[in-house]
């Protein structure tokens, strides 16, 4: 992405967030896409770790309801998405239902997924597709040399294990499979200069997708206030942060090198454990943290 590109998705972003909340303009302008980015790895895992906690109550299905709600109630007065979703031409429209359509499948199938399988496994199988989203936009051997060390370091730190749960191996690779389309078409919505108004439309489209799915398994939540404070919190957390930030990364981020950055979700996974769950990591740990760190680093931005 050359310079004149990144300066566009700035504004991009900026003019967005200038729509939802002019507070917000500043920071979106100011602060690099990399920073966005770490944002959101962070709450990418304080979000499903929560919600795990809540399935007993919720069911997995009413969970993803939660979420997805959460996140279109938070959005709809900020991004208007009736008046976007009017406003925009046929194809822009076909982007948002079909981004919102992924969004409300790809969260459904994670919490199954996770119901039924080590949170490392569905994290590994995620990545392996972020990988080839990596590979098609790299231009030089150097990138090459970069993602084979994240990789390496990944595979270190998720202790792939192989399951005897077929259903649950078909949500995970569907959730990963999915994943890969959020990148795909979240880069487009960014570029385009939709961007958050963009995924406010989606969540809602996204919503309406899942009203009939998970309505039965949330309803306990309406009855016990605490136990709807937590899901609400998960939704902000899980979808709300962590996809603005998302947006913010993806104008001003190559696809690839965006692809790439996710390998750093292994290591904000890591250090929460250490924080949050006081799991001290082990010496390949370690060596799987220094790795990806040092692959992450090694990038350079494909020139696009």
């Amino acid at each position: 992405m050359n310079s004149e590109a990144q300066v566009r998705g700035t504004n991009q972003a900026s003019g967005d967030i200038n729509a939802a909340r002019p507070a917000l303009a500043g920071l979106a302008r100011a602060l690099p896409p990399h920073v966005w980015f770490c944002v959101s790895a962070v709450f990418h895992y304080l979000g499903p770790a929560f919600a795990v906690l809540l399935f007993a109550q919720v069911g997995v299905l009413g969970m993803a309801w939660l979420r997805i709600a959460t996140a279109a109630l938070v959005f709809a007065p900020l991004t208007k998405p009736w008046q976007v979703f009017a406003r925009a031409d046929r194809s822009a429209r076909l982007l948002l239902l079909a981004f919102g359509a992924c969004l409300a499948v790809m969260n459904c199938a994670f919490y199954l997924a996770l119901d039924r399988l080590p949170i490392s496994l569905v994290a590994a199988i995620e990545f392996v597709g972020t990988i080839g989203v990596a590979l098609v936009g790299l231009r030089s051997r150097r990138n090459v040399a970069a993602l084979a060390i994240a990789v390496a370091g990944t595979l270190l730190l998720i202790d792939i294990k192989w399951s005897s749960d077929p259903v649950g191996l078909f949500w995970a690779f569907l959730n990963g499979a999915l994943f890969v389309g959020y990148i795909v078409l979240g880069h487009r919505i960014a570029q385009t200069g939709i961007g958050i108004a963009g995924l406010g439309t989606a969540m809602a489209i996204a919503f309406l997708v899942v009203l009939p799915v998970g309505f039965s398994e949330a309803l306990p939540a309406f009855s016990a206030p605490q136990l709807l404070v937590a899901a609400i919190g998960v939704g902000i957390c899980s979808s709300v942060i962590p996809y603005i930030c998302d947006q913010l990364a993806m104008a001003r981020l190559p696809r690839a090198s965006f692809a790439l950055m996710l390998s750093l979700l292994p290591l904000t996974a890591t250090l929460i454990g250490v924080i949050v769950l006081r799991q001290v990591p082990s010496l390949t740990d370690c060596l799987g943290i220094a790795l990806v760190v040092a692959g992450v680093a090694m990038h350079k931005p494909a020139q696009e």
